[in-house]
């Protein structure tokens, strides 16, 4: 989002109060309310000055890391503006350790505007969509690529195809030697699904396809666009759920990983006015509900800012949790269960360019 941006970290509120008695992502609760411990927060601007950041990943105890500096339990972020502020320019991901300092991970070459598709492969990749821009609008906006990093932090290998434009958000599915990479594309209103063969040196496009289509999609001064954004894939039913900004809504698309066509938009498994204000960026709890996060840009309610969104996947809301105090906070998000008993929610504030984690109790 391209709104106004402070050097200096916002206080985000630590007690996450909720609206309903449903018990929610698996944290130990009293009276509705409940303390996360320990609330971190970390800055994710790099010595460039890069800000807005979008996507956030966790690297898993998978992850080959080889020589290179990413350890288990490190979690990135990938950053869409530059030092000016304008979108579809920023060229930095940001490792932010599980202690100690944050520090670069990656640079690439301006303009890149690397978006909110973030994601790894055990392989030791990291993947990250990229919608550039020549001077921070839509107008000007192209159709992008998906950046192969590897464990050194150095780009290996870059995706384009006549099924990408624009990759906004990104699902990973990871099989070893082979994945599934679902792309919601902002410039058509699109999700495209790639299969990919997997190796140490890269990534070879098995198949790629558009599955689902027909999402709005426009340009937007405040978030250069509105468009499919959140992806989250279910092995277990083979859905695919998308968060769709502009419809204010999300999407179920079955068939996922098998269908070779658009299936549409998919049907609507929740539309909620009262709590989505413009539904983005998406990842599952560990209880199997679904989190979304909001741009305020469309629907937009000042009594209700900066807000993630929890809901079941059958569409019945249960909670809200506070990430600014205000509008136009919090983008990308990820969830990582450590044990049966931890997990970790980490969720970006763009306001404050800053990454919020909590480390969640599941008893």
């Amino acid at each position: 989002m391209n709104f106004s941006y402070s050097s200096h970290i916002r206080k985000t509120i630590a007690a996450l109060v909720f609206t309903t008695a449903t018990v929610g992502i698996g944290v130990a609760q009293s009276n509705d309310a409940f303390l996360p411990s320990p609330v971190r927060m970390a800055s994710t601007v790099p010595s460039n000055g890069d800000v807005n950041p979008y996507g956030v990943a966790f690297i898993k105890n998978n992850f080959k890391a080889g020589s290179g500096p990413l350890k288990p339990g490190d979690i990135l972020v990938s950053n869409f503006n530059n030092n000016k502020n304008l979108q579809g320019t920023g060229t930095t991901i940001v490792r932010i350790p599980a202690s100690g300092s944050p520090s670069v991970f990656f640079q690439g070459k301006a303009p890149l505007g690397l978006s909110t598709g973030l994601g790894t492969l055990q392989a030791g990749l990291v993947l990250v969509g990229n919608l550039p821009t020549r001077d921070g609008t839509s107008k000007t906006a192209s159709g992008g690529s998906i950046l192969v990093i590897n464990n050194q932090g150095k780009l290996i290998q870059t995706i384009t195809s006549s099924t990408l434009d624009g990759p906004w958000d990104m699902a990973v599915v990871d099989r070893g030697d082979r994945a599934v990479v679902f792309v919601s594309n902002a410039l058509n209103g699109a999700v495209s699904r790639f299969d990919f063969a997997v190796s140490a040196t890269g990534l070879t496009v098995l198949d790629h396809y558009y599955i689902a289509s027909e999402y709005m999609h426009q340009g937007d001064p405040a978030a250069l666009f509105d468009a499919p954004t959140g992806l989250v894939y279910d092995g277990d039913t083979d859905y695919l759920y998308v968060a769709s900004t502009l419809d204010n809504a999300v999407f179920l698309v079955t068939d996922a990983s098998t269908r070779t066509a658009s299936a549409g938009p998919g049907q609507i498994i929740y539309k909620d006015n009262l709590h989505l204000h413009g539904a983005l960026a998406m990842a599952e709890a560990p209880n199997g509900h679904l989190l979304v996060t909001n741009n305020d840009v469309i629907n937009a309610d000042p009594n209700q800012p900066s807000e993630i969104v929890e809901f079941t996947k059958d569409g019945q809301f249960v909670k809200e949790i506070p990430v600014d105090p205000n509008q136009g906070g919090s983008f990308g998000l990820a969830v990582n269960k450590v044990n049966d008993d931890t997990a970790i929610l980490a969720g970006v504030d763009d306001n404050s360019a800053s990454l919020t984690i909590w480390t969640l109790n599941l008893d």
